[in-house]
């Protein structure tokens, strides 16, 4: 199914983030001395990214999906692909936004495999290159929004979660769903080093609770653009909840556990008071050290037109979210 809700809130083709800026802001961050501390003071941040020059980068490898894809409105031009892996969060491989460009290609994401299991009927594993060599994928385009408080529209390629995880049968005993990223000191550099690795322990590990995995909008891409994820936007398979904050997206996904106690996340256990387990896009909820209200989009200008806009709650998805959490103190469950 695809899915292409329209309502003044929701993205259209013609939104959809260029290539070129979809990952690129702390390159100058090491040059300038500042490095992770920079991430306490976003606007800090953004002001650095206009100083941003041109970067040679290695084209990401990547390879054309069995996709239907939503047409292009006409007069809408996207960035060139070289731009694309030049904007991102991916600790792994460090925390400088050009990390993940840089050392991403340690990563070898051929084959890979996904194990669903836990509280299910049918636990299985998922190859997930016989599932992009062999489906049509579908393509979703859905907000981004980073707790950084920068924001894009991004065109992404795979499959419902819903999906996948009613293959193996869940039992009434699960009620929150566990995921982890790979761990591999060897392929992705982060991992070794708490300075490179922004001080997170690894492996990455995220959490939903079940109805959130469960909703039409909770999505498994393969695909950016078309084409294969690279190495720094979480080949070859991550989550994208587009009504929650970025670092819930968990990338490079090995396991799916389903579980019936709520299941640590990274960034909760690193700082439980500045990241929740919820991370729903607020704008009347801010970050201990920033506000929340507003936000960068990162569109055709690329960073040095990025405008800055009103942060929508639950990121625009309220009408098929936000019944997932009603009577619940939002303040409390950040």
């Amino acid at each position: 199914m695809l899915i292409k809700r329209r309502s003044p809130q929701h993205p259209t083709e013609r939104d959809v983030t260029p290539e070129s800026v979809y990952q690129d802001r702390r390159l100058i961050l090491k040059g300038l001395g500042l490095g992770a501390a920079t991430l306490a003071f976003p606007s800090q941040a953004g002001v650095l990214d206009l100083l941003r020059g041109e970067q040679a980068v290695a084209a990401p490898v990547t390879k054309p999906l069995i996709t239907k894809g939503a047409a292009l409105p006409e007069g809408v031009v996207l960035t060139p692909e070289d731009k694309a892996t030049s904007y991102n969060n991916f600790y792994e491989f460090g925390y400088d936004k050009s990390d993940p460009a840089k050392y991403g290609h340690t990563l070898k994401s051929e084959p890979w495999q996904v194990r669903i299991e836990g509280e299910v009927a049918k636990p299985f594993t998922l190859d997930v290159w016989d599932l992009i060599n062999k489906t049509e994928l579908e393509e979703r385009i859905y907000r981004f929004r980073c707790v950084e408080a920068w924001s894009m529209a991004l065109p992404w390629n795979g499959i419902s979660l819903a999906d996948l995880l009613r293959r193996a049968e869940p039992t009434s005993r699960a009620k929150f769903v566990a995921f982890e990223t790979l761990y591999d000191p060897e392929q992705m550099p982060g991992q070794a080093s708490r300075g490179l690795g922004g001080g997170i322990d690894y492996p990455y590990v995220e959490g939903l609770r079940i109805d959130e995995a469960m909703n039409p909008l909770a999505f498994l891409a393969m695909g950016l653009y078309g084409k294969t994820l690279p190495a720094q936007n979480g080949a070859p398979i991550r989550l994208v909840m587009p009504w929650k904050y970025g670092f819930k997206s968990i990338k490079s996904i090995v396991s799916i556990r389903l579980v019936e106690e709520m299941p640590p996340t990274t960034w909760n256990l690193l700082a439980p008071n500045e990241y929740g387990f919820y991370a729903n896009v607020n704008p009347q909820v801010d970050h201990p050290r920033w506000s929340q209200a507003s936000e960068r989009f990162i569109g055709e200008g690329g960073v040095f037109g990025a405008k800055r806009q009103p942060t929508l709650l639950f990121n625009g998805y309220a009408d098929e979210v936000a019944s997932l959490y009603q009577g619940m103190d939002l303040r409390k469950w950040y």
